[in-house]
């Protein structure tokens, strides 16, 4: 089944779920982790679209090969990145209540979609879960992008159940509890198709890195929950797209973190936050200087440059200060982390 940006007509009957994988020319990536995939994914609550953003390698070929009309093809005309490509998807994708935004190097375990599901169908104040999200390569470790469950410090650093910085936990059950959270990785982020559409989607200003827990943080404003749903699991191969530190990486990390903290955080606190954050992003910039590393510092005064100027397109800001108000958003991990030694999420406590 082959479709365009049109929406989609969906049969009374159909599945309840749609999986939808975003793809451009990653035709060795959808050979390794689609069959599994296909494999895990019961199809009569779930149906898995692969969105195609313009690939010129051999992407489509083998999937209508491999796997005929199991697999719908949402074919665009060319790259429109990963928030526009998704957001794109979404908004055809009718008739669907949850939609799920897979990662094409994820590869996903029996009953992981159900688990989901159950839960989401039980907890309608939800507007978004995740699944527990382990290494690919190392299945006893967690994984880097969600873990098991996201939040944010008081200067807006990401950390999570699981993984605090660099450091990922091995996974010894300890995160197997349902719990509220801040935000859900974009690796494999179930939300509920109709508050996608009205949080806005995807903001594609960001083009990629910190995109989900943005709207994580608007779907949270507008009154729903985020749940870690660790029944559910998965597999992430991760890394593949930037090292960590290169520069490019650097630079959107900088500044989607202020873009995200300026766009969500009220009056009364915006400007202290980002003053605080920035004078913490100077301190990283000298760190970069001191060991000769002058393509990350670059990489960080121009994302504070951009910033400067993408702050300006952002007129619309809530009046909940979202870190002040949840417990866990009122740590200053950096002092956790580096002074007090505390590298695992459960010795915050």
């Amino acid at each position: 089944m082959v479709m365009d940006t049109q929406p989609m007509e969906i049969p009374g009957n159909a599945p309840r779920i749609a999986v939808i994988i975003l793809n451009w020319n990653g035709e060795r990536l959808l050979k390794e982790f689609l069959p599994k995939v296909v494999e895990t994914t019961d199809r009569r609550i779930s149906q898995i679209i692969v969105a195609d953003n313009g690939s010129t390698d051999a992407s489509l070929d083998y999937i209508r090969d491999t796997f005929g009309t199991e697999i719908a093809i949402m074919a665009f005309d060319k790259n429109y990145g990963f928030a526009e490509g998704y957001n794109r998807a979404i908004k055809a994708a009718e008739g669907y209540e949850y939609v799920v935004l897979l990662n094409s190097d994820v590869a996903t375990s029996n009953g992981w979609d159900t688990a989901l599901l159950d839960y989401m169908d039980a907890h309608r104040e939800t507007g978004a879960c995740q699944p527990k999200i382990l290494s690919y390569r190392h299945h006893d470790t967690f994984e880097y992008a969600g873990a098991a469950g996201g939040y944010l410090d008081k200067n807006g650093y990401p950390y999570c159940r699981g993984r605090i910085f660099a450091t990922c936990e091995k996974d010894c059950g300890q995160y197997d509890n349902i719990a509220d959270i801040f935000w859900a990785s974009g690796a494999c982020l179930m939300v509920r198709r109709a508050i996608y559409l009205d949080a806005g989607g995807l903001d594609t200003a960001f083009f990629a890195h910190m995109e989900e827990i943005d709207l994580c943080w608007r779907i949270k404003l507008a009154g729903f929950g985020i749940a870690a749903v660790p029944q559910a699991k998965v597999y992430h191969l991760g890394g593949g797209s930037l090292p960590a530190e290169n520069p490019r990486k650097t630079y959107l990390n900088f500044r989607n973190n202020l873009l995200m903290l300026h766009k969500n955080l009220p009056d009364g606190s915006r400007s202290h936050i980002l003053l605080r954050r920035r004078l913490l992003d100077t301190v990283a910039w000298l760190r970069f200087v001191a060991t000769f590393d002058f393509k990350n510092a670059a990489a960080i005064w121009h994302a504070h440059r951009d910033f400067a100027k993408m702050r300006k397109n952002y007129h619309d800001f809530p009046e909940t200060d979202l870190l002040s108000d949840t417990p866990e958003c009122r740590r200053n991990i950096l002092l956790d982390y580096y002074v007090s030694g505390r590298k695992k999420f459960s010795s915050l406590n």
